[in-house]
């Protein structure tokens, strides 16, 4: 029998699906971050029919057809126009069941967290439960500031103080500033508690923004610039640093995309400022 030295047809078959990766499709939520195969990466700001818009870090818009084109995470995907919610009962960004009810009057008891970021999170997953019990949270541009906050606040029985610090860890500057407060005349209707991160960007998982883990900075670096740094992001100017927030935030929908470390604390601070 005559052999045949060239093997198979390669034209036999459904050749040109050989090798093509199947894109997913993925809803294109708001915030979510997405990069067009054209080489612009932005936050998805507004969803049509056909078409989706994005932002990028500079504060550019562009608008793409709905559909293929895009990468997620580096990986091809099929944007498709978001789906209705499911019927039920909904949820919060936090988890908890949504109540159906005009903002409660704000107490007199106040969260302080440390900056604008920490803010910024903490509304982003708690704003819903925040509102409903009427709880304000405030910055105090560095824990430094913390005494004179509270002198300023006057703690009582009834004007509780919950505070959220970075990086409280034992032998800490936060650590030793915590100790004395809660040593001092308003430790009784103050409570500190905090997350071991340098940063509360570091709250947020890392697979969130596409990493297995966090970068190690230098501490001769700031932090958050070197955070940019790794990412290849600009960082020279607190611009640059607040964009590069904006990124990382848009990543965060609910509480599954933080660490229970920021979870938990944060949940103790608002049981301890909404006791009746």
């Amino acid at each position: 029998m005559f052999e045949d030295r060239y093997g198979q047809d390669v034209l036999a078959g459904d050749w040109r699906k050989k090798n093509r990766v199947v894109a997913r499709e993925v809803e294109a939520v708001t915030d979510l971050v997405i990069e067009e195969l054209g080489g612009f990466c932005g936050a998805i700001t507004r969803v049509e029919a056909k078409t989706v818009e994005l932002e990028d870090y500079r504060g550019k818009r562009r608008v793409f057809p709905m559909g293929a084109g895009f990468l997620l995470e580096g990986e091809p995907v099929v944007l498709v126009v978001p789906k209705r919610a499911p019927t039920g009962r909904a949820r919060t960004a936090s988890g908890s069941f949504a109540v159906e009810t005009t903002a409660r009057v704000a107490r007199a008891s106040r969260i302080f967290v440390e900056g604008r970021h920490d803010a910024e999170l903490v509304e982003r997953v708690w704003g819903d439960d925040l509102r409903v019990e009427g709880v304000v949270v405030e910055y105090l541009a560095g824990v430094d500031h913390l005494d004179a906050a509270l002198a300023e606040f006057r703690p009582g029985p009834d004007r509780r103080v919950g505070v959220l610090v970075d990086h409280l860890v034992r032998g800490s500057k936060e650590q030793r500033i915590a100790d004395a407060v809660m040593a001092g005349p308003n430790g009784r209707n103050v409570l500190i508690v905090g997350h071991p991160y340098v940063d509360v960007w570091q709250a947020v998982k890392p697979a969130r923004v596409g990493l297995q883990e966090w970068p190690t900075i230098p501490r001769s670096i700031e932090w958050k610039k070197g955070i940019c740094q790794a990412f290849g992001w600009p960082h020279d100017t607190q611009a640059d640093i607040a964009r590069a927030w904006k990124r990382i935030l848009g990543q965060v929908r609910t509480f599954n995309d933080l660490e229970p470390e920021l979870l938990g604390r944060v949940e103790q601070l608002i049981d301890f400022v909404t006791v009746d």
